[in-house]
């Protein structure tokens, strides 16, 4: 049945090479009850590993049946021990979470045996050894004598025609010892028993063979009862385990240690939750930079807006208003469009407001503090709710009376007052990439006064003076005559025989909506002596080398109806649709974001980049360390899955196992996340930004994150299941013990 020649184990360590046996030599029989004895460090537990194919050999030959097995692989020894060896060890190698039954169960499952197959034979065993009332007892709360008996019964359950025991009796008392032996003997009348021991005493009167070594040789080997005629060895029969098998033992190995199940939880839950979250950030910060742009035109940057233009490049009517209001994604028309992109200030003791300029009409909602406007001189005032103003100067604000100041150029002021205006009422907002300025909400009249500044920032003005275009300041006053000019003394030394009285004066204005010319004639003309007398100004030095005309004249250059205005639609969604509405209107109309100088793009792609880069190195990251954590809580596991096998399990066997363990394990924490996120959502749990963190989320990222998990819990499984076969069965247990 099982023979050596000349078999040596030898043991390499850092150059040092040992012995564990030498030059055995061993013919044994079916039937056989064979007893290995001798000191400590003998080699007598060596030789029964190597028997058991659970360790290698370095020289010599053993055969069993006849057949050579020098050249077995791993995956040869494997074969073997599931067919013929049968372990029943020192130190028990039993799942202590599992029952009784589940014990001896485990090693059929293993071997392709299947649920309702077994069960009689289990219980058959399991009687055999006087263990019934314990069978659904878990192994932890046994006794050392009845963990024994569990061994043996999942040794015989097996029917191979080899039982290898190492020191079975070891940690027994006498009389549970004495019991073992019988049980073992009982079973060796038609299997090789061979059985490694201390105590000779214990086995000597069942033993048909005593072995002595010494020093990693054989130094007595006593036939006590010679075995006539060999019995023909029934080899173990066994087929693939199957998935269902291993399902089963992955779903039960998932939940039979409640600590190492949490533990688990924990590490897969906080590896979802860190690549989410880490996900979603880039998906807000990559969603909010689309907002981000600039224009050198438009202040007001708001997605809802349109800028709508005639045509014909006239100015609008109140009918086109009408029409215009009657379509339904309209919200409101801001008809002096050039207020919002202007700006305008508002001066009182050492306080400067600036903000946009609107009609009250285009009021929402309801002001914070204050009122409504009741007459032409009162306004609301729009500030963001971050506003120094409005946590420090609320009193100095609200019903407080402000100089709007006239205007010098492109945001650009004076304190000369255009006109003075009460805030009665105001109203917070929340600031945005293309909404941040304040807005004053004010009466038709005011809007009227203030039009010819806001236009006098975007127009340019030439004179024809002389017949040459000039450079000269052109201001309003009331003391001059309409169609007439009023101009400095010195002007007349441009002119033949210093005659400017009567000369014409032409004003030209142009901006991008419109042009227009104001023809006068110059109908005195002023020196420091009559200055005051002319104008009704005091001091002459600082307006020399003007032109003064009526103040009526020089505002019909400004004052002029709205040729460009905007459209605020209700939903942003069918802006396209509202587009092209006003364009069958006769109108051109165009987004304003349309004309943002959008870096927000490029940051896009920077942080599309980016995104990619820091997601793949944090779940490299994530799997190491994650592995080196499951690593060690799957440490107490070892112990386990070297065990598994040692009793028949395939490399592939014990990583499907592990892999639905983690798969398992992984799902749950996932879907206890999904389901946070989920309350989280629909704000039963009331956290806001992680509420705004998952919004940028899409159902795309929730499966890639799933699977992603898997793919790490299965490349710790295959990592972790390589580790446990990369040395031979025994090696791996003894590094684990």
């Amino acid at each position: 049945m099982l023979k050596l020649e000349n078999v040596s184990k030898f043991y390499y360590n850092k150059g040092i090479i040992a012995s564990g046996f030498t030059k055995v030599n061993l013919e044994l029989k079916i039937g056989e009850f064979v007893v290995i004895t001798g000191e400590s460090g003998s080699g007598k537990s060596t030789l029964l590993n190597v028997i058991s194919g659970l360790d290698s050999y370095e020289e010599g030959e053993m055969y069993i049946n006849g057949k050579e097995t020098s050249h077995y692989t791993e995956k040869d020894f494997e074969d073997y021990r599931r067919k013929y060896i049968a372990n029943i060890f020192q130190s028990f190698n039993l799942i202590n979470s599992y029952t009784v039954y589940q014990n001896v169960e485990l090693v059929l499952l293993l071997n392709g045996y299947k649920k309702h197959e077994v069960k009689k034979k289990i219980l058959d065993i399991i009687d055999q050894v006087g263990l019934t009332k314990f069978k659904n007892t878990k192994v932890s709360k046994l006794s050392g004598g009845q963990k024994q008996r569990v061994a043996i019964a999942r040794a015989m359950v097996k029917e191979t025609p080899i039982i290898v025991a190492d020191e079975p009796t070891g940690n027994l008392d006498s009389k549970s010892a004495g019991e073992i032996i019988e049980i073992l003997k009982r079973v060796a009348k038609d299997k090789l028993v061979i059985i490694v021991t201390h105590n000779i005493e214990q086995v000597e009167e069942y033993a048909t063979r005593i072995i002595k070594m010494n020093d990693g040789r054989i130094i007595e080997n006593t036939e006590i009862k010679k075995i006539e005629e060999e019995k023909e060895p029934q080899k173990s029969i066994y087929s693939n385990m199957s998935l269902f098998n291993k399902y089963r033992l992955g779903i039960r190995n998932t939940f039979n240690i409640k600590t190492k199940f949490l533990l688990l939880f924990a590490v897969f839950l906080f590896i979802s939750t860190a690549i989410l979250a880490e996900y979603a950030s880039f998906q807000m910060s990559e969603e909010e930079s689309v907002d981000e742009g600039y224009s050198i035109t438009f202040s007001d940057l708001s997605e809802n807006r349109i800028l709508i233009n005639k045509k014909n490049k006239k100015s609008f009517t109140n009918e086109d208003y009408k029409k215009i209001k009657e379509l339904s994604n309209v919200d409101y028309i801001v008809e002096d469009d050039i207020f919002l992109d202007s700006g305008i200030m508002m001066y009182r003791n050492d306080m400067n407001l600036y903000g946009s300029l609107l009609s009250i009409d285009t009021f929402k909602g309801e002001v914070d503090l204050g009122r409504m406007p009741q007459n032409e001189d009162e306004i609301v005032v729009k500030m963001r709710d971050d506003s120094f103003y409005l946590a420090n100067n609320k009193n100095e604000l609200l019903n407080k009376t402000f100089s709007v100041l006239k205007s010098t150029g492109l945001n650009s002021y004076n304190n000369e007052e255009v006109r003075k205006v009460t805030i009665v009422g105001i109203q917070y907002f929340t600031p945005s990439n293309s909404d941040n300025r304040n807005k004053f909400y004010a009466s038709k009249e005011v809007l009227n006064d203030l039009r010819v500044e806001v236009n006098k920032n975007y127009s340019t003005l030439k004179l024809l003076f002389n017949g040459k275009y000039q450079q000269y300041t052109v201001e309003p006053n009331d003391n001059v005559k309409k169609g007439k000019a009023i101009v400095d003394d010195d002007f007349k030394y441009d002119f033949k025989y210093y005659s400017i009285l009567n000369k014409p004066v032409d004003v030209y204005v142009s901006n991008i909506y419109y042009n227009d010319e104001l023809n006068l004639t110059i109908s005195n003309t002023y020196t420091k002596y009559n200055f005051t007398r002319l104008t009704g100004l005091e001091k002459y030095d600082n307006n020399r080398y003007k032109i003064f005309v009526n103040t009526e004249d020089y505002n019909s250059l400004y004052n002029k109806p709205s040729y460009q205005s905007s459209v605020f639609v209700k939903d942003v969604e069918n802006i396209e649709e509202t587009i092209n509405q006003l364009e069958t209107l006769g109108l051109t109309a165009k987004k304003v974001t349309d004309f943002k100088v959008n870096q927000g793009e490029m940051y896009k792609q920077i942080i599309k980049i980016i995104k990619v880069v820091v997601t793949i190195v944090l779940i490299i990251v994530l799997f190491f360390i994650s592995y080196l954590i499951i690593r060690i809580i799957l440490k107490s596991r070892n112990i386990y899955y070297t065990t598994l096998r040692m009793l028949g399990a395939t490399y592939k066997n014990v990583r499907r196992i592990l892999d639905i363990e983690l798969f398992t394990n992984s799902t749950i924490s996932y879907l206890f996340l999904i389901a946070f996120i989920y309350l989280v959502k629909t704000n039963v749990i009331a956290l806001e930004y992680i509420a705004k963190l998952v919004s940028f989320l899409s159902i795309k990222e929730y499966v890639l994150m799933y699977v992603i998990l898997i793919v790490i819990s299965r490349l710790i499984s295959i990592k972790f299941a390589r580790k446990l076969f990369k040395n031979t069965a025994i090696n791996t247990y003894n590094e684990e013990v």
